[in-house]
C-alpha cells in the first residue's frame, strides 16, 4: 500500500500538468480506465482461468454496479478539482477513511471494542490521522527555506469557481469512495479472483465514463491525443498505476480489510507535500511537517489495533480448534469405555 501511495502522489502532478494542457477529465478517466482493463485482461486470462469463479448474472451485475460507483467517484473528483481548489478537495479527500470506518462498523466488517486498547487505538488513530491531514492543509505556520528552485514548473489554468457546486461534487465523491472501498471488500468475497476483477472492473468503468463523456464533448479533437505529449504520458502512466495499484489494493483488502486500504491515503497527502516541495520547488511550512507526523502516528496506532485483534482472533480460534479436539478425544474415549462394559 505504500508502494501504490507514492505511485498516486506521482498521478497527481502528472495529471495536473495534463488538466493545465486542456485535457477532458471524463476523457482522461474514460482512456486511463480502459487502458488498465486491456492490461489486465492477458495476465487474468491465463493466470486465474482455473480459479475464477463462474460468470453468472448476479455477479455480472455487481460487477457493473462496482464500476458504476468507481467512476462516477474519479469523475465527481476530478470536477470537483475545476470549481474548487486542490487544497480544498484534498483536505476533504482524506476524510475517506474515517467514512469508511463508520461504514465498516455499521456494517460489521469491522469490529471495535472500546474497553478493549485494540479497539481504543483502532479509534484514536483514525482521529489522529484525520487531524494530521487536516492540519496539513488549514494550517500552514512558518515557511520551511527551499534548498533549491524548482525541478519542473507546471503552468495552471485560470478557471471559474463555482464554490457550492464543487463543495457538494467534493463531499459526494468522498462519501461514494467510501461506499466503493466496502463495495470492493464484499465482491471479493465472491469473486476472489483479484487480477481478474480488476481487469472487469476497469473495463466495464471505462466503457461506462466513454458513454458519459460523449455525452458532455462531441468534438473528436477533445479525444485526439498527441503521441509523446503530457497528455499521452499522463493517461499511459496512470493507466498502469490503476492495473497494477488496484490489483495490490484488492489483495491487501482481502488480507486485511477496507479499512486498513482506506486509510493509506491519508499518506497520499503527505507524499505530495513533500515532492511538491523537492521537485516542483512549493514551499514547505511547519503545519505540513506536524501533520505528516499526527498522520504517521494515527497510522501505526490503527495498524497495531488491528494486527493486535487478527492475533487475538487467532488465538481464540486455535484455543476453541483445541477445545473442541479435546472435547471430541473425550467423547471416543467415553464411547470405547461404553463398549468394554458387558
Amino acid at each position: 500500500m505504500l508502494l501504490s501511495q507514492f505511485g498516486y502522489a506521482v498521478v497527481y502532478f502528472i495529471t495536473e500538468a495534463a488538466f493545465s494542457q486542456g485535457l477532458n477529465q471524463h476523457i482522461y478517466v474514460a482512456y486511463r480506465f480502459c487502458l488498465a482493463g486491456w492490461m489486465m485482461f492477458p495476465f487474468a486470462y491465463f493466470l486465474e482461468r482455473k480459479s475464477r469463479p463462474k460468470h453468472t448474472l448476479p455477479l455480472l451485475s455487481e460487477l457493473f454496479l462496482l464500476s458504476l460507483i468507481g467512476i462516477l467517484t474519479l469523475n465527481m473528483y476530478f470536477a470537483s478539482l475545476k470549481y474548487t481548489s486542490s487544497t480544498f478537495v484534498v483536505s476533504l479527500f482524506n476524510t475517506v477513511p474515517s467514512w469508511t470506518f463508520v461504514l465498516a462498523i455499521i456494517l460489521r466488517m469491522e469490529v471495535v471494542d472500546v474497553k478493549n486498547p485494540h479497539g481504543i487505538a483502532k479509534i484514536l488513530g483514525t482521529l489522529i490521522s484525520l487531524a494530521g491531514v487536516m492540519t496539513i492543509t488549514l494550517f500552514k505556520g512558518p515557511a520551511v527555506q527551499s534548498l533549491w528552485g524548482a525541478s519542473i514548473h507546471i503552468k495552471r489554468l485560470s478557471v471559474h469557481k463555482n464554490w457550492v457546486k464543487g463543495s457538494i461534487l467534493t463531499v459526494a465523491s468522498c462519501i461514494t469512495w467510501a461506499i466503493w472501498y466496502i463495495m470492493q471488500a464484499r465482491t471479493l468475497k465472491k469473486y476472489p479472483a483479484q487480477v481478474s476483477l480488476a481487469a472487469w472492473m476497469n473495463c466495464i468503468g471505462g466503457a461506462q465514463t466513454a458513454v458519459f463523456a460523449v455525452f458532455l464533448q462531441h468534438k473528436p479533437s477533445a479525444w485526439s491525443i498527441k503521441m509523446f505529449s503530457v497528455n499521452f504520458w499522463s493517461i499511459t502512466y496512470s493507466g498502469i498505476c490503476s492495473a497494477v495499484f488496484v490489483f495490490l489494493q484488492f489483495w491487501c483488502m482481502k488480507e486485511k480489510g477496507p479499512v486498513f486500504v482506506a486509510m493509506f491515503n491519508s499518506l497520499q497527502t503527505v507524499i505530495v507535500v513533500v515532492l511538491a516541495y523537492f521537485v516542483l520547488g512549493q514551499k514547505l511550512y511547519t503545519g505540513s511537517i506536524l501533520g505528516g507526523v499526527l498522520v504517521i502516528i494515527g497510522l501505526y496506532l490503527l495498524l497495531w489495533g488491528k494486527e493486535r485483534d487478527r492475533s487475538f482472533i487467532k488465538s481464540q480460534e486455535q484455543c476453541s480448534s483445541h477445545c473442541d479436539e479435546i472435547k471430541l478425544a473425550n467423547n471416543e474415549e467415553v464411547a470405547s469405555v461404553e463398549k468394554e462394559e458387558p
